[in-house]
């Protein structure tokens, strides 16, 4: 039986090049596998369940119209934001038994496969969580803006979103120290809910959970303990 092209390819998945060459010496089957993979015509394209089948947990990918789109790695400010996200999301979310939170890298099927800095999916609707991917829309998404995902965080991920129902999306831009909050509404549109540099916002899709902005530009970033404590977690 003929191996096909992508099991080829894991073959040689993370082996460096030193390793590679020294292995191609050495096995003549190693050889004949490499040579196929060369002679195998480049897909452009690949349906959901391959792309998942080749990205692991360190793949910076996302897949648009069956193809794959690579993108940077974030910055440690970026990195610093989503933990903040993360911790105290979590935590509020399991004291009070709403769902589950999860964050990068974690796919989010809708149309498209994306993978948003941070998703909540409430608990009525953790049927949607399969064991490497959410298929269809969280309650929530966040989206930490860098310089070379701006246009598709505002754009292509804004009408995804609206469109595949997410019901609150959260945009925080570090750069210029910014973020807004959308409410899906009736007529599957986003709405402004919030939008500023400082001030409180309160969360639909987490009853009882708001944010203090300007925490998100404060370096370093506020202590966990002492936000936990003025949302009366602790």
């Amino acid at each position: 039986m003929s191996t096909s092209a992508s099991e080829n390819a894991r073959t040689f998945q993370g082996i460096t090049v030193q390793e590679l060459v020294r292995r191609i010496e050495e096995e003549p089957a190693l050889r004949q596998r490499l040579a196929a993979l060369l002679a195998e015509p480049q897909r452009s394209r690949m349906s959901y369940e391959e792309f998942l089948e080749w990205a692991d947990e360190d793949t910076l990918a996302e897949w648009v119209d069956g193809e794959v789109v690579m993108y940077s790695p974030a910055s440690s400010r970026h990195q610093s934001i989503a933990d903040f996200l993360t911790g105290v999301m979590r935590i509020f979310v399991e004291q009070r038994g709403l769902g589950i939170v999860l964050s990068a890298p974690f796919q989010m099927k809708l149309e498209r496969g994306r993978e948003p800095d941070l998703l909540f999916v409430a608990r009525e609707h953790l049927d949607r969580l399969k064991e490497t991917y959410l298929e269809g829309p969280a309650d929530l998404v966040v989206e930490i803006m860098s310089l070379d995902s701006i246009a598709r965080d505002r754009g292509e991920k804004f009408y995804e979103y609206a469109q595949g129902g997410v019901s609150e999306y959260w945009l925080i831009d570090p750069h210029v120290e910014w973020a807004e909050f959308y409410h899906l509404g009736e007529d599957g549109r986003y709405r402004t809910a919030f939008a500023g540099a400082e001030g409180e916002y309160h969360s639909c899709a987490l009853p009882g959970f708001w944010l203090r902005v300007e925490w998100l530009w404060q370096e370093p970033l506020p202590r966990l303990l002492k936000v936990l404590h003025e949302l009366g977690l602790v």
